[in-house]
């Protein structure tokens, strides 16, 4: 299965206060197709750690200047969440940022098909929220969220899988209240990867 220890990961959570509302924003994208991983799905910007990153937020950072042309010198970083463990070991920690609300973004056309912004309290809302629940360790249940958001010109995104679930955290955290849905399923254990150990995960 290789060194578990080296498959580490960093998303940036891009956070703005909209000018109107005062509400606080996350920004999020839609990865191109034809991408042989996640193509097509809605993600944070972010990926795998270089050799060359001195740590998360330095990976935050660049793959977001990578993915949006978003310059690291606007970012402000304002801490890390604990790592979340995806169906393919791969720990993936969340960086919390704040970032401009009237910034100009260049995606990447080889990555990146569009940027949206969502209310972050949108994730703990029950309107736009379903769910079904898995294991991905056998006897240790998995509950996989999904979120359904429709922009301003009448779009519709699904947000799922491990970036809903890092935005649910996030949004618990930020307003100081739980979501109006069940978040984990009964008899949950947080994934761990010796959990994986032996099993036909790959």
């Amino acid at each position: 299965m290789g060194d578990v220890s080296q498959k580490h990961a960093a998303v940036l959570v891009p956070l703005f206060e909209d000018p109107r509302t005062r509400a606080p924003h996350v920004i999020l994208t839609e990865r191109t197709s034809t991408l042989r991983a996640h193509g097509g799905e809605v993600s944070l910007p972010g990926g795998k750690r270089d050799e060359e990153d001195a740590d998360d937020v330095a990976t935050a950072l660049r793959e977001s200047h990578e993915e949006l042309g978003l310059d690291p010198r606007s970012v402000q970083v304002l801490g890390t969440l604990r790592p979340f463990l995806s169906k393919y070991l791969l720990s993936v920690t969340p960086v919390l940022a704040a970032i401009p609300a009237r910034h100009a973004f260049r995606p990447n056309p080889e990555e990146v098909d569009s940027v949206f912004a969502c209310p972050l309290d949108f994730f703990l809302r029950a309107a736009q929220h379903r769910s079904h629940d898995t294991e991905l360790v056998p006897g240790t249940p998995y509950r996989v969220h999904f979120f359904d958001y429709t922009d301003h010109d009448g779009r519709t995104y699904c947000v799922w899988g491990l970036t809903a679930a890092m935005l649910i955290e996030v949004a618990r955290l930020a307003y100081g209240r739980e979501p109006e849905f069940e978040p984990l399923p009964f008899g949950y254990r947080a994934l761990t990867a010796d959990m994986f150990t032996g099993s036909q995960m790959r």
